[in-house]
């Protein structure tokens, strides 16, 4: 695990992320086909092929600049809400860096808690709303509990994509309070989110990425 995760890290952590979202992308369109229209798995593909398209031209040098450049790749992908709000999230990331070339588990926390407030300022959906955020608070809230307590970049990284899996696994217990899902009412419940299982393989591939 690494101690604190640098640009090449970050590079490593989006590529990573954006190859384990093109391996899962069919899933995620079965999983929204229970409860919505089937496409989100189209949408986080083309975000993936966005997150890798940024990292192979950004030749900056610097995390928020690359972070940027992904953020406004995924921005600009076409398919509902998946664009905007997962595009804030690196949005937010980069916001959240700062000037630093390093950063330790601390710093990492701090990065993704910009992050999710950046999201929170499009969406009001809470844990338990069977929505991303399911996996995003659990996953930052692991994140700065492990900074806390004296862990490493990698292993807070790590504790990260682990919360926002359990996260993303108990949306199977949930009703819908957002999107065109909530419509179906009680129909939802026994269906995992497919946002909050692409944010959970986000994690995941940050995690690895940043292991190497």
């Amino acid at each position: 695990m690494p101690d604190t995760i640098g640009y090449a890290e970050v590079e490593r952590m989006i590529g990573a992320a954006a190859s384990i979202i093109r391996e899962n992308h069919e899933l995620l369109s079965q999983l929204d086909s229970a409860t919505g229209d089937g496409d989100h798995g189209v949408s986080m593909l083309r975000a993936a092929e966005a997150m890798a398209a940024a990292v192979e031209e950004d030749s900056s040098g610097e995390i928020p600049k690359l972070l940027h450049a992904v953020g406004w790749g995924i921005m600009c992908v076409d398919g509902g809400s998946t664009g905007p709000l997962f595009g804030s999230l690196f949005m937010g990331l980069s916001e959240g860096v700062g000037e630093d070339t390093s950063l330790d588990a601390a710093a990492t926390a701090a990065m993704f808690e910009a992050g999710m407030a950046k999201i929170q300022k499009q969406s009001k959906a809470q844990v338990g709303d069977k929505t991303m955020m399911d996996a995003l608070i659990p996953a930052v809230e692991a994140m700065r509990k492990a900074a806390d307590d004296g862990q490493d970049a990698g292993a807070a990284l790590a504790a990260s994509a682990e919360a926002a899996k359990k996260g993303a696994e108990a949306t199977a217990d949930m009703q819908a309070k957002f999107g065109r899902a909530r419509n179906l009412g009680d129909r939802t419940i026994g269906h995992v989110d497919p946002g909050a299982t692409s944010m959970s393989l986000l994690f995941k591939g940050f995690s690895e990425g940043a292991a190497g």
